[in-house]
């Protein structure tokens, strides 16, 4: 009997590199997820991407994989083939499909290797199995230690000729805000990462109980009530939200999937998005729009870059 064709995915972010292997329905086996070394070499860290990929390759499964898809923090450069995720230092310029397609067990069967940025794999994922099913035009956002966005438009994954469109985090939406590692300043993914909620919270003077001083934590003391850490939601939202307006009024949007770590915050940060949504998204034709939490969890990466593969 032959084998059920399988992809192998990688989802590469700045605290974790998760694998798994994903069938043509969009269902994970084998996941597995390690820390990203983001501070060290950038060798350190394609050797915990090898380690995942030793890992997946070590299952009986690996024989009906087809394809290897990755998703990894951008911005990327799909003519190359290199990644350059702002917080991992240690890759710049990065020939990440190369070094995937010279792993030992990619390299012995020739496997075609995909790559995209996380947002984008996201939006591929939620279109696929997720909240952006359906939609000819949506917005879909991973906010997590960074900020990722990818673009669905007249019905398909629109990653650009760069693999860039969409990269929400990187558009200005302070003029006057800090310096970003990225070289600009004032970016979104400084006011509304998990990273930059937390960092704004403790610098108000927002004391955790114990030793986590995470935007995990920072949630759980909004949901009671404490003023500085929901104030620290409420800028991340209202950065989201104008982004979100703005990407809006170029491309005619209609729907937005907002998903990754902080977006399971829930109402503390849904419920001030909306507010100011309304304020920032205030032309006729993007009024209204249609913003829902993303339905694949932390599993979007890996089932987006499978999606890739398809």
């Amino acid at each position: 009997m032959p084998l059920t064709p399988l992809f192998a995915a990688v989802d590469i972010g700045g605290t974790k590199i998760a694998g798994a292997l994903v069938d043509g329905t969009g269902r994970l086996r084998h996941r597995l997820q390690l820390p990203t070394p983001a501070r060290e070499p950038g060798a350190a860290v394609l050797a915990v991407v090898h380690k995942v990929l030793d890992q997946l390759a070590g299952t009986p499964d690996w024989a009906a994989v087809t394809a290897v898809g990755i998703g990894s923090a951008g911005p990327v450069d799909l003519a190359d083939g290199t990644v350059s995720p702002v917080n991992i230092p240690g890759w710049r310029g990065f020939p990440l499909v190369a070094e995937v397609a010279a792993h030992p067990a990619v390299a012995a069967r020739a496997l075609p290797v995909r790559l995209a940025g996380d947002g984008v794999a996201m939006a591929a994922a939620e279109h696929w199995q997720g909240a952006a099913r359906g939609a000819d035009n949506a917005l879909c956002l991973v906010v997590s230690t960074g900020v990722g966005a990818g673009l669905v438009l007249d019905g398909a994954v629109r990653p650009g000729p760069s693999g860039n469109a969409g990269h929400l985090g990187h558009i200005t939406v302070d003029l006057d805000g800090d310096p970003c590692p990225c070289g600009s300043r004032g970016c979104l993914e400084g006011l509304a990462s998990g990273t930059a909620i937390a960092r704004r919270a403790l610098a108000e003077g927002w004391r955790p109980p114990g030793e986590d001083r995470t935007a995990r934590a920072v949630a759980t003391a909004a949901a009671a009530g404490d003023p500085i850490a929901l104030a620290s939601f409420d800028r991340a939202a209202q950065a989201l939200a104008a982004g979100i307006a703005a990407t809006a009024a170029l491309v005619d949007l209609h729907r937005v999937v907002v998903g990754g770590g902080v977006a399971t915050a829930g109402e503390v940060l849904f419920a001030p998005l909306a507010r100011h949504l309304d304020r920032y998204a205030a032309l006729s034709y993007v009024r209204g729009l249609d913003v829902r939490r993303a339905e694949l969890g932390t599993d979007a990466g890996l089932i987006g870059a499978a999606a890739l593969c398809r």
